[in-house]
């Protein structure tokens, strides 16, 4: 005893007592940081709880007391659309169904064709039927809450973007149905001898970058997950919430479609990449329907048809008058002409954010290996993926050499989908790849961009802006991915870039409209457009005309001509030389809604030139424009409101936002959909803890041996 008592006094030596005070330091440290971990970790697995209870069936919305409640609401909707030439009018139809005990209103965002121009609504409640009216939007939503708080029965639509919209519905009884009906009509796409027509019926849930905007500065109605941030002040306007069909009543969120088709000319087929179709002949018109019945409002519908062999239209001119004014519409298909192909530089960029988790990342890499698949041994290429932050798999366009395609492809196949959707970097170092100075026709050199993508960002506005800065001496063009992708930013980030834009439903339809567009890329068909319309008052829209491509029309509307005289349309050959068409304009047909599409022209005209000019838009003189025709824009909206009360003042109204479904082939992972990103953080970080607790037992296994 005396012996032990005598060596614990002995001094210890100086590296021992070094090394002590290094473990004990290390220990006080790990400790620290396990305690700052649990604080960060917490919030990440109630955020991961959340989203494992919404996926496995149960929807929680919340009342305007905050309450935690299940929609009460079923919806249905009926697409009656009637196709003529080359215009679609459609009326949709949504029901309303308040299966609750109690008074309710209803909220629902929702998708329409990127070129809809909205032009009538109607409420029907009973026998009654109220007929909206376009009011500035201030007003409308004035108008709205008055009849909303007095027990009035009421309903709204408002322009969220081009092609997303709000609508609401007030004072629904229990146990009864409202009924809301809308009018729009939409452009007939035309390309490479085909015509179609996309009917959306659900979204992917946008990412929504920048930094959150302050309490004080957020104004409007709030009904998303989203939050107002500096880059997307409106993303609680466009984020509603995604749910699985499970996730809803079995009578809700399916929808009637029924197509009369007047094509004006002999068809060969007609099909759809999306739905099973039953088609059958009444005169000259062609009657189709989704062969299933109602369909689930989780994936667009899509329908094409083909004209018989040598009788695709080549030009056309179509007429109407429309308050004391002239409308003309014309379009002109030029010849392919075959030119000599210059070597690229093509730069795929693939979205690999977590909106594409699921089919959407199986369709982008084998379109990314159908572009691989194109490439010469004198061009040359680079990929860059993006989600939360961009990555190249090289540093600058490499020679599309044997070795370095092979590369890409194990590249390509090992992407997968996770993080935000950052596309503003990847933009810039698609686009900041190559020296903005050469020109193709000095270098012989053609610069590209292909960007594959879902579209599923908030700031779409704020891209094409960088676009136009960015672009220089290329080319971008954009394949739209997944089963109901955001076409208005597909269009717009293409039109921007002067390249063309191409959508894939399926897998099954993959294939052709890659071929098409690869074979469009080679180079333009027409350059440096030109349409003279006679007389000295025409309006014309598009202003300026992009190049042409393979297989594309122009298509360009003009108020104050009448149907005399003569239009002229010239460019340039890929050979330099000059090519003209000339159409009479008496021989011009009848048309529809020509005013409308014209109107909505000028008015994206409008909100263009603001946009670029980074200015507001002269919101006066859209709402004077969008008035006179009758239009739904980004400053008129519609409303309908009963005079009658029918819920007193003692009856509560709950607020019951309607869910839209997740788009099929989508990862599941995506229910409610705060961000774009993953649970991945949360496993990161569970890792470090769990290696930080590693440490701490090995450290305390050397204490012990002390």
């Amino acid at each position: 005893m005396m012996l032990s008592t005598t060596l614990l006094r002995l001094p210890v030596p100086e590296k021992i007592a070094n090394r002590i005070r290094l473990r004990r330091f290390m220990e006080g440290i790990t400790l620290w940081l396990a305690f700052l971990l649990l604080l960060f970790v917490q919030p990440l697995y109630v955020e991961a709880s959340v989203g494992d209870e919404l996926q496995s069936g149960l929807l929680q919305l919340t009342d305007s007391r905050g309450n935690r409640q299940e929609s009460a609401l079923v919806l249905e909707s009926d697409f009656d659309v009637t196709v003529s030439g080359l215009i679609a009018d459609t009326r949709l139809i949504r029901r309303f169904r308040n299966t609750s005990d109690d008074w309710r209103e209803g909220r629902f965002v929702f998708p329409l064709p990127e070129k809809a121009s909205v032009h009538a609504l109607t409420m029907t409640v009973g026998e009654r039927t109220i007929t909206g009216e376009v009011r500035p939007r201030a007003l409308a939503r004035e108008d709205y809450g008055k009849a909303r708080d007095s027990g009035r029965q009421a309903a709204m639509v408002e322009q969220q973007r081009p092609n997303l919209f709000t609508s609401r519905v007030a004072n629904i009884p229990p146990g009864e149905d409202i009924i809301v009906e809308l009018r729009y009509q939409q452009p007939v796409d035309y390309r490479d001898g085909q015509f179609s027509l996309r009917l959306p019926t659900t979204l992917v849930p946008r990412y929504m970058p920048g930094p959150l905007l302050p309490t004080g500065e957020v104004s409007g109605w709030h009904d998303g997950w989203a939050v107002a941030t500096r880059q997307v002040p409106d993303a609680d306007a466009i984020s509603p919430y995604t749910v699985q069909p499970a996730d809803v009543a079995p009578d809700s969120h399916r929808a009637r479609i029924s197509v009369s088709l007047n094509a004006g000319l002999p068809l060969a087929d007609v099909t759809s990449p999306s739905h099973g179709l039953e088609t059958r002949v009444d005169g000259q018109v062609m009657r189709v329907t989704p062969s299933e019945g109602p369909v689930l409002m989780n994936r667009d519908f899509v329908l094409r048809w083909r004209p018989v062999r040598g009788r695709a239209p080549v030009a056309a001119v179509f007429h109407e008058q429309f308050g004391g004014e002239d409308y003309l519409m014309a379009m002109v298909v030029p010849g392919a002409a075959p030119g000599r192909k210059l070597p690229r530089d093509l730069v795929f960029v693939i979205d690999t954010s977590g909106s594409m988790a699921g089919e959407s990342i199986h369709q982008a890499r084998q379109a990314l290996g159908r572009g691989l698949d194109t490439l010469a041994p004198e061009d040359r290429f680079n990929i860059i993926q993006f989600n939360s932050q961009p990555h190249a798999l090289f540093m600058q366009p490499e020679p599309a050499s044997a070795n370095n395609l092979v590369r890409a492809r194990r590249y390509v196949s090992r992407l997968q989908a996770e993080g935000g959707t950052e596309m503003a970097s990847a933009l810039s170092m698609a686009l900041g790849s190559g020296d903005p100075r050469e020109d193709g026709r000095q270098t012989g050199r053609v610069r590209q961009v292909v960007f594959i993508t879902d579209g599923a960002v908030g700031n779409e506005a704020a891209l094409f802006r960088q676009i136009r800065r960015e672009l220089g001496n290329q080319r971008l063009f954009t394949v739209g991915i997944g089963s109901a992708p955001n076409m208005h930013f597909m269009r717009e980030a293409a039109r921007w870039g002067r390249g063309s834009y191409t959508a894939i439903s399926n897998p099954a339809d993959l294939g052709a409209p890659l071929e098409a567009l690869f074979s469009a890329m080679e180079a333009p068909v027409l350059t440096d457009i030109q349409a003279h319309w006679p007389g000295a008052n025409a309006e014309a829209f598009p202003e300026r005309p992009g190049d042409l491509f393979l297989g594309e029309p122009l298509i360009q509307v003009v108020r104050g001509v009448p149907a005399e005289g003569q239009l002229t349309v010239a460019g340039l050959a890929p050979d330099g030389k000059r090519w003209e068409r000339r159409l009479d304009l008496r021989q011009s047909a009848g048309g529809l809604g020509l005013h409308r599409r014209w109107a909505r022209a000028k008015i994206d005209g409008l909100l263009d030139r603001a946009s670029v000019g980074g200015e507001q838009p002269d919101e006066e003189r859209i709402i004077r424009l969008a008035m006179a025709h009758n239009l739904l824009s980004p400053f008129t909206s519609f409303v309908a409101v009963d005079s009658t009360p029918v819920r007193s003042g003692d009856s509560p109204l709950l607020a019951d936002s309607v869910p839209t479904l997740l788009p099929a082939g989508t990862s599941a992972g995506m229910v409610r959909y705060p961000q774009t990103a993953t649970v991945s953080p949360l496993l990161i970080v569970l890792g470090l803890v769990g290696l930080m607790f590693s440490a701490g037992v090995v450290l305390l296994r050397g204490r012990v041996a002390l």
